[in-house]
């Protein structure tokens, strides 16, 4: 029986241990609970969790305060708002000790609940106004990147209107070739051979035309001698690059301009007095403006009077025009003592002064009218004597000191200058001297074209290029020397 009775006091003594330490668990439980939820009610947590709810609001109202001024003048009872509640969280939190919480805690909680609705109320304004500064952020650097797109576009298509297309270039190597090929007979003689009389002569007419553009300056000279009545009269001075002019003499050897015509081939090289020291384009040249580098022939026309000093009136030609009338009687015509004279091309409000100057510049606005009527190139009779007198080119330099950045006008057109150079110094043209637009407008009317005494390719479709426009290429086409047999292997479609 004894040893039937000994397990049951074995589990008795078991589950007392159990339930003892059961107990203990619970105690323990319920101590650390006690001690983890009383915690953050002491003192330190209370002035801590306190005192971090009046900063953290208050730096929040500051980043309000600070984003609303930056908006308009209607945001300005919200800034105050948000700088007053702000300034008083800051404050109460400065205030915060051991012995204030208990005081200042509901003041807080009061101003914390203000914050917290005038932020909830201001954001989604604020994120909008957020979104539109973004956006409008986003759009002016778009529009930066598309005003250099521009830029560089405006610089490649000035880039390629002067490059000289492959079939041009062909030719003048095709030249070039053909000297090299016959360098012995062609040799120049050391004795420097004065100029025929011709050239100086201020009895006869005298053109001017600067290019590096060997088959259309031909075409000019044809054309024009062709429509003369005493062709013999008639003096071309082409001024041309200096890697250009070697093949120049080997065409008007080839083929020299007909009826008698004179031709004198020059660069910039054959005047001397022309030089960077002297002039401010040559000097923009070689400091790097390629704007200037790029239409430095072009520039080169406002030295006429420099270049001709012997001659009393010179014809500009460009080498984009068709000759079909006799120029002759453009040495009689009464200029009224202006320099310049040239169709002028305002219609309406069409190619005024303001077109083409920077009228925001103050020289620009003291100086010129935006109205002011605007003339083209292409055909220009100028009294050298007039030019002289008035001091033109003393004039153009001085434009062109000002325009060294191209703060006045776009320094890769030379139009401009010659605006600004002949203000009110400009005689008109009637319109059957000069009609333009055969370049870039199909509509050209055809008695337009038949009763003028040049017509103009101006514009990129040149009568040279394939894509020159057929109703007109057969006007320049009829002048090419198709003798020539530098043309066929050089892929001219004529």
């Amino acid at each position: 029986m004894a040893g039937g009775r000994s397990p049951a006091p074995r589990r008795a003594a078991f589950a007392a241990l159990v339930t003892l330490l059961f107990l203990a668990c619970v105690f323990f439980f319920l101590s650390a609970t006690t001690v983890t939820t009383s915690a953050p009610n002491s003192p330190t947590a209370r002035l801590a969790a306190v005192r971090r709810h009046a900063e953290d609001h208050a730096a929040v109202l500051a980043a309000y305060t600070a984003h609303a001024r930056r908006l308009s003048v209607d945001s300005a009872s919200q800034t105050e708002s948000f700088l007053s509640t702000s300034s008083r969280l800051s404050a109460l939190a400065s205030r915060l000790t051991f012995s204030t919480v208990a005081l200042l805690e509901k003041e807080a909680r009061g101003h914390v609940k203000r914050a917290r609705a005038l932020a909830a109320g201001a954001k989604e304004a604020f994120d909008t106004q957020s979104k539109i500064l973004k956006l409008s952020d986003t759009i002016f650097a778009v529009g930066q990147q598309l005003l250099r797109a521009r830029r560089d576009g405006q610089l490649n298509s000035r880039i390629a209107a002067v490059s000289t297309p492959k079939s041009l270039h062909c030719l003048a190597m095709r030249l070039m070739e053909t000297l090299l090929a016959n360098a012995s007979s062609a040799a120049v003689p050391h004795a420097v051979v004065p100029p025929p009389p011709e050239l100086t002569d201020p009895s006869l007419y005298h053109y001017a035309i600067f290019s590096d553009n060997i088959l259309a300056v031909s075409v000019v000279v044809a054309s024009a001698a062709r429509a003369a009545s005493e062709p013999s009269r008639h003096v071309f001075h082409v001024v041309t690059a200096p890697m250009y002019l070697p093949a120049f003499r080997v065409w008007f050897a080839r083929s020299p301009p007909p009826l008698g015509a004179h031709v004198q081939l020059l660069t910039a090289a054959d005047f001397p007095s022309i030089n960077a020291s002297s002039s401010p384009v040559l000097r923009q040249v070689e400091d790097g403006n390629r704007d200037v580098a790029l239409r430095e022939l072009d520039y080169l026309r406002f030295y006429l009077p420099e270049m001709f000093p012997a001659l009393t009136r010179v014809v500009l030609l460009e080498d984009d025009v068709v000759v079909q009338r006799d120029l002759a009687e453009m040495w009689r015509l009464d200029m009224g003592g202006k320099a310049n004279a040239a169709l002028h091309t305002c219609f309406g409000g069409f190619r005024r002064y303001g077109r083409y100057l920077n009228f925001s510049h103050p020289a620009v606005q003291e100086k010129f009218q935006p109205r002011a009527c605007a003339w083209s190139y292409g055909v220009n009779v100028f009294d050298l004597l007039a030019w002289r007198r008035d001091q033109c080119t003393q004039q153009f330099h001085r434009l062109m000191e000002m325009n060294e950045n191209g703060t006045l006008w776009d320094a890769a057109s030379v139009l401009p200058a010659g605006l600004m150079t002949f203000y009110g110094n400009t005689a008109p043209l009637d319109k059957s001297w000069h009609v333009m637009g055969l370049g870039y407008n199909p509509h050209i009317r055809p008695e337009d074209i038949g009763g003028a005494a040049v017509v103009h390719f101006n514009g990129n479709l040149k009568p040279w290029l394939d894509v020159a426009f057929n109703q007109y290429k057969q006007l320049w086409t009829k002048y090419v020397d198709t003798d020539m047999e530098f043309l066929t292997l050089c892929n001219f479609g004529l």
